[in-house]
């Protein structure tokens, strides 16, 4: 019978740390490179995210779940009949601004769910609309965010005409991104 020697174990000790150091290097790797894409890909949403977790790891698992979500939805873009009809509503709205601030902050509100909602994203509460928003427009979700929190303090009586005419900028940043339109197909003659 022949036996293990001394050295044998030694260079089978020595090859398992090498595997065990190139398992981690790789591991590590990965992390940091799926760390850059989720900072790539939500921006300022990245930092708000680990702000609020407290924690890197918590804030990228929220973010990678917020992409799962999001890929299951069904976003469409609208017909350029349907964006008509949405600018249009929008510019009303803004028309309206001057002689009613508070109804056309809450209108623009709901003119936003609504346009969200013909997109194909789910509105329920707004942190979850925020979220998913986040996914594909993650530059506007942080005006999606202040115009909701000075419509929250509209509310509660505290915010002033300047500010509800701030809110109205904000959602129409969010709406103009949202705003995405469909080439009608042109048969073929």
């Amino acid at each position: 019978m022949h036996t293990i020697g001394t050295e044998t174990w030694i260079i089978l000790a020595g090859v398992a740390v090498l595997v065990v150091i190139a398992l981690t290097a790789w591991r590590t790797h990965n992390k940091r490179k799926q760390s850059h894409r989720l900072r790539e890909r939500f921006g300022p949403e990245y930092s708000r995210s680990v702000d609020d977790l407290g924690s890197r790891r918590k804030a990228e698992s929220e973010l990678k779940a917020r992409e799962e979500r999001v890929e299951h939805l069904t976003i469409v873009p609208l017909s350029p009949s349907e964006a008509a009809r949405f600018s249009e509503t929008w510019k009303d709205l803004q028309g309206r601004f001057v002689d009613n601030p508070k109804s056309a902050v809450v209108q623009a509100d709901q003119l936003v769910r609504e346009l969200m909602l013909k997109r194909g994203y789910p509105v329920g509460d707004f942190e979850r609309r925020a979220a998913d928003i986040s996914v594909d427009h993650p530059e506007v979700v942080t005006h999606y965010r202040a115009a909701q929190a000075i419509a929250v303090r509209d509310g509660r009586g505290e915010a002033d005409t300047e500010e509800l005419r701030k809110a109205i900028v904000h959602y129409r940043a969010l709406f103009d991104e949202l705003l995405e339109v469909r080439e009608a197909r042109q048969e073929a003659v």
